[in-house]
């Protein structure tokens, strides 16, 4: 779709977009631009200059693609971070004894999970989202949006409403479907939610994440780490720690700005984007890919055959690290999971038909 505007090297297959994002070319002169001009001349003058407000400005270009309303969306710290200040915000002043989470998460999740239980003195379950099953001692529930091994696309709607009809709240990791297809977080009422930058959005390695606090939850979202960006008066250096009112509280410490700026850089590649056309393109590669995959091949494909998937195709193989490697050496560079999964993520913006059928074609020749 706009594979002109990204800097890929000629011959070189890039399936991995789904773990990190090739960059747009506009990204190196903008970050040229903000450590020559911005930092290098403007000095300390630029956070007046547009810096200190950049988590929010930022956060609202990605509020559009998450379907979230302005002033909802705060870019900033890591997915990590951001997931420990929903779960910590989501259990706050609760009496339920327990947290609910994907059995087969991110590692991350489950990890941050795990700590705020043992803070809060709660329990956690882990559960299958595809048999979702909540009580009325379920304070929150955590789930992956896109299963990160098998590229399976959960219902947000579905889960969401199961979730709210025994009380608890729900917190949605998006780092897998943001960039992939339509989200409505606003429409389906979600409590809160999370997701990276460098996945699908191009932002870069290491570039910050975002955090969504619907305007309706914002004055009571109590989130731990109060450091002096969530504050009210930030420049007033008060003793005391008020939280700004808005979605300024989810903000913790001076924001990274050259990581920052550098995904404001890459965002600028969505701003046309219709996400419905992306969908459809993320169907049409993942599925000839598959279908290719199947005629060449005897791998077991474990990324499901619908439009319940992301932009990835899964293949269980035996020998997955040294085929990945193998493949890599070819110039088509997708990742592996332990112990035997192949993982090929398409990206629409930049991967093409002839990309999915090239990568079929040398995996069954590695494979034979």
């Amino acid at each position: 779709m706009k594979r002109e505007l990204f800097d890929l090297e000629d011959g070189v297959i890039y399936l991995d977009g789904n773990s990190l994002g090739a960059p747009p070319k506009a990204v190196a002169e903008r970050v040229q631009d903000v450590v020559r001009h911005q930092w290098g001349r403007r000095l300390i003058r630029s956070w007046s200059e547009g810096w200190w407000e950049a988590p929010q400005r930022i956060g609202d270009r990605i509020g559009r693609l998450v379907g979230a309303a302005p002033g909802q969306v705060v870019v900033g710290d890591s997915t990590s971070v951001n997931i420990f200040k929903a779960l910590m915000a989501a259990v706050h002043g609760t009496s339920r004894g327990e947290i609910v989470v994907d059995a087969g998460t991110f590692p991350t999740d489950g990890y941050i999970a795990s700590s705020v239980a043992s803070l809060a003195g709660l329990r956690i379950r882990p559960v299958s989202p595809s048999s979702l099953e909540l009580s009325e001692d379920t304070a929150v529930v955590l789930l992956n949006h896109v299963d990160y091994r098998t590229g399976e696309l959960y219902d947000m709607a579905r889960l969401t409403e199961q979730a709210h009809a025994v009380g608890a709240k729900i917190v949605w990791d998006l780092c897998h479907s943001v960039g992939v297809l339509p989200i409505e977080l606003d429409a389906l009422g979600v409590d809160l939610a999370v997701g990276c930058t460098y996945k699908f959005l191009n932002g870069g390695p290491g570039s910050p994440a975002f955090i969504y606090v619907p305007t309706a939850s914002q004055a009571t979202f109590e989130q731990p780490l109060s450091g002096w960006n969530g504050h009210r008066s930030p420049f007033a250096m008060e003793p005391t720690y008020t939280p700004d009112p808005g979605v300024v509280r989810a903000r913790v410490g001076t924001p990274d700005i050259l990581s920052m700026l550098a995904l404001d850089a890459a965002l600028d590649v969505w701003d046309d984007v219709d996400l419905a056309e992306l969908r459809t393109r993320g169907l049409e590669l993942t599925a000839l890919f598959r279908q290719q995959v199947e005629k060449l091949t005897d791998l077991e494909v474990i990324t499901p055959d619908s439009e319940w998937r992301g932009n990835q195709v899964s293949l269980r193989c035996p020998d997955a690290k040294q085929v990945m490697d193998e493949l890599i050496a070819r110039n088509v560079i997708g990742d592996h999971r332990p112990p035997d999964v192949l993982r090929f993520g398409f990206a629409p913006l930049y991967v093409r038909d002839e990309d999915a059928i090239r990568a079929a074609e040398v995996l069954a020749e590695i494979i034979r």
